[in-house]
């Protein structure tokens, strides 16, 4: 399995940064910030369905401060999924407010209801990390999903990914009668190479959701990562590739037993030549990202240094050797794929 830092450092917003999620209208003014959530007076452990403790707590903030709190967080739900417009989400309400405290980042969970059937929705209060908005921002540009997320300051507000977490779907799922293995087998093939070409580490399975689709004869699968913390920062090849995780262990597996090398090749030029489209259409937001992310720091030099030379070696290309940073690290990695021919 790969050796992931124990705990990652936190890069603060750099200028060069800061000035992209301006220009395409990911910084925006919010009435309440992470530290006015962090004012809770006490919190009590949150149970699941069956009893099972979730590692998540469920906040208590004194009464003058509540209503406050859940209006503004209303207002910021608002901002995130319709512009801001309150007349669109009047019937909305803020049902909880919980904190995981295992984490390193200490996010924040909020669950908004439909007071008129009992819907409900979330989304995430965290501080503002530049390599997890420097992934946020690469998974919007360079796979199938929309990325939804807002930056104040130094508190980013992220959309909730709706899926099973990996480690549930192998749990619960794979013995349903309608598994199709073979199409989750090129899934995870396709999820594979996009994280290491985009050089997004850490995804275990408890990093990432199965999305499942039933279609009109068979089942499709997505898989999306919901942990962008690790966005270029771990110095080892391997840290971006999810077939080396042994909580991976079955869909590995899955594609052993049903993907032949023939097929595997196929799907994996696929991913890439759908990334080249990608890269295509979203230029000049992603040039500009590549340069903000080649200016500021986001890995220690010693893991530049160490990937630079795994990655050469990968790719048998120099063009890596000459990548200063991780950010150019990643420029190197994506213009690789443009030598991709079917």
């Amino acid at each position: 399995m790969p050796h992931i830092s124990r705990k990652k450092f936190t890069y603060k917003i750099g200028p060069h940064l800061r000035a992209y999620l301006k220009k395409y209208g990911r910084e925006t003014d919010i009435p309440i910030h992470y530290s006015d959530l962090k004012l809770y007076k006490e919190s009590i452990a949150f149970y699941d369905k069956k009893g099972k403790d979730t590692l998540w707590e469920t906040c208590i903030y004194a009464p003058e401060e509540q209503e406050r709190i859940y209006l503004h967080l209303l207002e910021i739900y608002a901002l995130l999924k319709v512009g801001g417009d309150m007349q669109v989400v009047e019937h909305l309400g803020v049902d909880r407010i919980d904190v995981c405290l295992y984490g390193n980042t200490l996010p924040f969970r909020i669950r908004i209801i439909n007071k008129l059937n009992d819907n409900f929705d979330y989304f995430y209060v965290k501080n503002a990390d530049a390599s997890r908005l420097y992934g946020l921002e690469l998974e919007h540009l360079l796979s199938p999903n929309r990325i939804s997320y807002l930056v104040s300051d130094n508190t980013l507000i992220e959309e909730h990914i709706v899926g099973i977490p990996g480690d549930e779907f192998v749990k619960h799922h794979i013995y349903e009668d309608d598994f199709n293995g073979t199409r989750l087998a090129k899934e995870f093939v396709k999820f594979n190479e996009r994280c290491l070409i985009r050089l997004l580490g850490d995804m275990h399975s408890s990093n990432f959701v199965v999305q499942v689709t039933p279609d009109f004869d068979e089942t499709n699968y997505r898989i999306r990562a919901i942990d962008f913390d690790q966005q270029s920062f771990e110095g080892r090849k391997n840290i971006y590739l999810p077939q080396f995780y042994k909580q991976n262990k079955f869909y590995f597996e899955t594609v052993q037993k049903f993907v032949s090398k023939k097929s595997l090749t196929q799907y994996q030029r696929e991913e890439k030549m759908v990334m080249i489209a990608r890269m295509k259409a979203a230029k000049w937001p992603l040039l500009n990202l590549l340069d903000a992310m080649g200016k500021e720091p986001i890995a220690p030099e010693e893991n530049v240094i160490k990937l630079r030379e795994e990655l050469a070696q990968y790719y048998e290309s120099k063009r890596i050797l000459r990548a200063r940073n991780m950010g150019e690290m990643v420029k190197a990695s994506l213009l690789e794929i443009l030598r991709v021919r079917i």
